[in-house]
């Protein structure tokens, strides 16, 4: 490439300092994504953990829930957890209920947009509801373009441990939930239990005027 691109048209500029200037804005943006990257890979050692912690607290809860409903009169082989080889994505099933959790999408740096705050880059846990066992579970794959709207809530765990994650339940809006890291895997999971165990259906009517 002609080295004459990178240099401004301003002839008074001698050749030296036009390469300098180059220099001091590619400076800036490698600093930039080298920023984003070290809080990209904290963050995902951080969500790594916490959905480490939330498998164990998930085989709690379905112990727990089996002797429940066993002590009920139900059958507790209704009650069941499952999560793949890399520990990335868990399926929990409740009676008719399925949920999955998935970190699948952490695959480069993302910041949570925040309306009043400066973003954060950070990881980020999703519960669906559903079993997406058989998805990808990326919300970028064309095969489940509409992955989202299934979402229940979100957990998002940024680069510094000793910040609080951040939890969104999508009916609720943009409200955001900050609980302590060391906390957030038990409360996340309980909360999106309460959430989509704790309610029920309608049967589905059709009225013709």
């Amino acid at each position: 490439m002609n080295n004459d691109f990178f240099y401004s048209k301003d002839n008074q500029i001698a050749p030296s300092a036009k390469t300098q200037i180059v220099r001091e804005r590619l400076k800036l943006i490698s600093s930039h994504m080298a920023k984003q990257l070290q809080e990209y890979e904290d963050s995902t050692k951080n969500t790594n953990t916490v959905f480490g912690q939330m498998l164990k607290v998930m085989s709690e809860v379905v112990e727990i829930m089996k002797k429940d409903f066993e002590e009920k009169g139900l059958n507790p082989n209704q009650v069941s957890f499952y999560s793949d080889p890399d520990k990335s994505v868990a399926i929990l099933s409740i009676l008719w209920h399925s949920i999955s959790f998935t970190m699948r999408e952490n695959i480069k740096p993302q910041a949570l947009y925040r309306k009043e705050n400066a973003p954060m880059f950070c990881g980020r846990i999703i519960a669906l509801n559903g079993d997406f066992q058989k998805a990808s579970l990326d919300v970028t794959d064309i095969e489940y373009p509409d992955i989202l709207n299934c979402e229940i809530a979100s957990l998002y765990i940024p680069a510094d441990k000793h910040t609080d994650a951040i939890m969104k339940i999508k009916h609720v809006g943009n409200v955001e939930y900050n609980i302590n890291q060391a906390e957030c895997a038990k409360e996340f999971l309980l909360k999106v239990i309460e959430i989509i165990c704790g309610g029920g259906f309608y049967h589905e009517e059709c009225y013709n005027d």
